[in-house]
């Protein structure tokens, strides 16, 4: 891993809003795989067979068992080093967000406030009949699980392949990244939309981009600052 230039540290010291976008490799240094290419492959499936409405319709069964075991896997992880830097780091920056492509929930339970799960949370159900969305920790889920309100079938409050983002979140996303003088993307190669589009809005908002991730990505010509390693080591230096 290489050493921070001072301009980053600065930069991020005397920053009054900063906006973080974080996707997968956050939580890979927690254990978490990615679910996707050949990490991701359950049972012969992989998460883009099964990550979709057309799936659950077809199948609601088999789509929960891959779910209840991704969500019996994700339980026994706790937030990394990263994740509680990005918590301190929102405490002492007097407008922050944070926008996270991951459902595991592990910016939540490491205390993040201001925090935007575009993807939505692996960790709440909705319901398909009467749309009402809580929070359910069981691990193991039922199969199928049911709606106590309703008795409509349950499905991952999740935006699958083929659905649109909340609109409220992308507007809150927008605005952050349209005002935020520093703009941090991590452990993402940021090349599914919309987030594609989010380091191009903040470089016409005049960020100041620093870009954290193993290897260069499709965006990283944007970046003022490209830091390669892992999130978990450079993160909390930027403290």
């Amino acid at each position: 891993m290489e050493s921070i230039p001072g301009i980053v540290k600065e930069r991020v010291r005397n920053a009054n809003s900063i906006t973080v976008l974080t996707g997968a490799g956050i939580s890979a240094d927690c254990g978490i795989p990615t679910f996707r290419g050949n990490e991701g492959l359950w049972k012969n499936f992989k998460a883009e067979e099964l990550a979709t409405p057309g799936a659950f319709k077809r199948n609601p069964r088999l789509v929960w068992e891959w779910y209840n075991w991704r969500r019996e896997l994700i339980a026994s992880k706790q937030p990394g080093r990263a994740h509680y830097a990005l918590v301190e780091l929102e405490k002492r920056v007097p407008s922050f967000t944070l926008i996270t492509q991951n459902v595991d929930g592990l910016h939540k339970k490491a205390g993040s406030r201001n925090l935007i799960e575009m993807h939505g949370n692996i960790w709440k159900v909705r319901c398909t009949s009467c749309n009402h969305v809580k929070e359910d920790h069981r691990v193991p889920i039922e199969i199928l699980p049911y709606c106590d309100r309703c008795g409509g079938l349950l499905r991952p409050h999740i935006v699958w392949f083929g659905e649109s983002i909340n609109p409220e979140d992308l507007g809150r996303s927008m605005e952050a990244l349209k005002n935020c003088e520093v703009f941090m993307v991590i452990g993402t190669s940021g090349v599914v939309h919309p987030a594609a589009s989010f380091m191009s809005i903040a470089k016409e908002g005049g960020a100041f981009i620093v870009e954290i991730n193993l290897e260069e990505t499709p965006n990283s010509y944007l970046v003022d600052a490209p830091l390669r390693g892992r999130a978990s080591e450079i993160v909390p230096q930027l403290l």
